[in-house]
């Protein structure tokens, strides 16, 4: 039992530890960034017409992981492509946008994943430069006056066809009364 106590426990506790301290380290980077977030997002409001360009230009070289992730940013791509968010916020940082220092330097140290609610909103920052294509719904042809009223006319005489089976299936009599069976008279002797 000596064993155990001296060599293996303090093993595991620092397997655990290192995880803990880094989900510590993590959750205290969040909050550090979310009481920033209204400054972050002044300082943004301020610089955005020089950041258009550069944010455009470094959104354009960038790998279609990322073009995906900055137009539906989600947790789970940041886990799938966490090299790539790294890298694209590496970019971010060399062009002074607004908290990406911060939120890059944290994503070095633990991750982009263990940071990834500031990632998102850099994200969300991002798309609002970024133009997105949607995809223009065609209005139906406009319809004409004559092909409303013929339409019209045709669902009512539909209509009235409906009602008309309606109407004979009620009138076939139903057999309320059974039938007179006639009775065979019985055979003579």
């Amino acid at each position: 039992m000596g064993y155990w106590k001296s060599k293996v426990l303090p093993k595991i506790k620092k397997v655990f530890e290192k995880d803990g301290t880094k989900k510590a380290a993590a959750a205290e980077a969040c909050k550090s960034f979310d009481d920033s977030k209204e400054e972050i997002s002044k300082e943004f409001e301020e610089k955005k017409t020089e950041l258009h360009p550069k944010v455009t230009e470094i959104y354009e070289a960038s790998s279609a992981e990322i073009k995906i992730l900055v137009k539906e940013p989600k947790e789970a791509g940041i886990k799938k492509s966490s090299t790539a968010v790294h890298k694209f916020l590496e970019e971010l940082v060399k062009i002074d946008f607004p908290g990406s220092k911060q939120v890059c330097e944290a994503s070095s140290k633990l991750g982009p994943v263990m940071v990834s609610g500031p990632v998102l909103f850099l994200f969300e920052k991002v798309s609002t430069f970024v133009v997105i294509e949607e995809k223009k719904v065609e209005p139906p042809p406009p319809t004409t006056v004559a092909e409303e009223e013929t339409s019209g006319k045709e669902k009512e005489i539909a209509i009235e066809e409906e009602k008309e089976k309606e109407d004979e299936v009620k009138a076939e009599p139903t057999p309320s009364e059974p039938a007179k069976v006639e009775e065979a008279e019985p055979v003579k002797p």
